[in-house]
C-alpha cells in the first residue's frame, strides 16, 4: 500500500507567481526525487507520494505548517491504494491510491475543507474525515508564528522546547505558548491516533 497527496495552492492567482512555485519547490524537496515522488505542475499543483502511509497525515500537516509560515495554504487530498504504474513522473503514475486522491481532490472546493483523506473504507474514511475537519477548524487559522513552530516541531521530534527555540530564534516560555496557540499537542494526537487506525486497516 502506498498514499498519495494530491494538492493546489489556496488563492494562487493573487500571489506573486515566481516567489511561492520557488517556496513550494522547497518545501516538498525532502520528500524525496522529483519528478518521480513529487511533482509541481500547472503552476500551482502538486503530488506527492509517500510510500509509508503512516507517514501520509503528518507529510500533508507538514506542507501546510510550511505554507501557512509564508502567508499561503493548500488544499490538499490524501489517497491510500496501490500502485499499478510505475512512471517517471509521478502525475503520470497510476493505481488506487492516485485515483482516491484525485477524485476525492475534485470535491475538496465543493466540500470547504482543505483536507480530507480516502481508503475506499467508507467507515475508516468517515471518522477520520470527520475528526480532520475540527482539527482544521484551528489548523486553518494558524498564523505565521504558530505555522512556523509546527513545521519546525514536526521535522525535529527529538527537540526539547529549549533546543527548539534556538532553532526559532526565541526563549522557551515562548516556545511553550506557540505550542498551546497552534494545538500542537492535539495534532500530535491525531497523528498518532491516525497512525494506530491505518496500520490496522493495512494489516494482512
Amino acid at each position: 500500500m502506498t498514499s498519495v497527496i494530491t494538492g493546489d495552492i489556496i488563492g494562487s492567482r493573487q500571489q506573486q507567481s515566481e516567489h511561492w512555485v520557488e517556496d513550494l519547490k522547497k518545501i516538498l524537496a525532502p520528500f524525496g526525487k522529483t519528478p518521480s515522488q513529487w511533482e509541481v505542475y500547472r503552476g500551482d499543483e502538486f503530488q506527492i507520494e509517500v510510500s509509508n502511509p503512516e507517514d501520509a497525515l503528518l507529510a500533508a500537516i507538514l506542507v501546510k505548517a510550511h505554507l501557512r509560515a509564508i502567508k499561503s495554504d493548500a488544499r490538499m487530498s490524501i489517497g491510500f491504494g496501490d500502485k499499478t504504474h510505475n512512471a517517471e513522473r509521478i502525475s503520470e503514475s497510476n493505481g488506487s491510491a492516485f485515483i482516491h486522491s484525485g477524485e476525492l481532490f475534485e470535491t475538496l472546493k465543493k466540500q470547504k475543507v482543505t483536507l480530507a483523506l480516502r481508503t475506499g473504507n467508507i467507515d475508516f474514511d468517515e471518522k477520520i474525515n470527520l475528526m480532520l475537519q475540527l482539527a482544521l477548524t484551528f489548523m486553518d487559522s494558524w498564523l505565521v508564528q504558530s505555522a512556523e513552530f509546527v513545521a519546525v516541531a514536526i521535522e525535529n521530534p527529538n527537540l526539547s522546547q529549549e533546543e527548539l527555540g534556538q532553532k526559532l530564534g526565541i526563549n522557551q516560555a515562548a516556545v511553550s505558548r506557540r505550542q498551546k496557540r497552534a494545538q500542537f499537542d492535539l495534532v500530535m494526537n491525531l497523528d498518532q491516533y491516525f497512525r494506530k487506525q491505518i496500520k490496522q486497516l493495512t494489516a494482512p
